[in-house]
């Protein structure tokens, strides 16, 4: 699936493409409002991220133009522009949702498969591997026949390991998706979580790949 990511900010778009494309995600990308516009009527393209202060063409008249050329076509709008007027204005112009800057990536991968799946196919509820099984709902993780309850964070983080089973996750992969890219990246907040899930779910199910980063591993 294609995703459009219509952004100036060339940080924050590296980010998103990082982080669509290991989500299974195509990723392509625009850096102002024209380009993006005609980018967004490309036929495989099946969701727009959608800054609003862009170059060019504002974000909210490229909108408005796109609800006419592609009315059924998928639009989020990603800004910082936090007012509940603006959350309103586009919203009533034709935006699928609204995420405000800065933002959780996990919650804005969230809402876009939720506006990719198919009409009546529910989300999974759950998620497994390594003897863990996460239900995202409840954010409980249960260990063999043992209940474990997770902070946000540790949720967070086991979530994003267990959606790439047997893969080897960066330090600053891991850091980005779930505190943000604007969190400090000289901080050793990853370990620290890790070393909370690994007392809470049991050490050999989190493997250290030095140098490189952490995976699921069967225990």
């Amino acid at each position: 699936m294609a995703v459009l990511v219509i952004e100036d900010e060339q940080g924050i778009t590296d980010f998103l493409r990082r982080g669509l494309e290991a989500a299974g995600f195509s990723v392509v990308t625009a850096a102002d409002g024209p380009h993006g516009l005609r980018t967004a009527q490309l036929e495989h393209i099946e969701l727009v991220v959608l800054d609003l202060m862009l170059p060019g063409l504002a974000g909210e008249d490229l909108l408005a133009r796109l609800r006419t050329m592609r009315p059924a076509l998928p639009v989020i709008v990603l800004t910082a522009k936090d007012s509940v007027y603006d959350r309103v204005a586009n919203l009533e112009a034709g935006a699928d949702d609204y995420v405000v800057k800065p933002f959780n990536f996990n919650e804005l991968l969230a809402r876009i498969r939720a506006r990719l799946r198919p009409l009546g196919q529910p989300s999974p509820v759950l998620l497994s591997g390594a003897g863990i099984s996460l239900d995202v709902r409840t954010r409980l993780a249960q260990v063999g026949d043992r209940q474990v309850a997770l902070s946000s964070r540790e949720f967070g983080l086991l979530q994003v390991l267990l959606r790439h089973p047997g893969q080897v996750l960066a330090t600053a992969q891991l850091r980005e998706q779930v505190w943000g890219p604007d969190f400090d990246n000289a901080s050793n907040v990853v370990e620290a979580y890790i070393r909370h899930l690994r007392r809470k779910l049991g050490a050999a199910r989190i493997e250290t790949v030095r140098g490189v980063g952490y995976r699921l591993v069967e225990p």
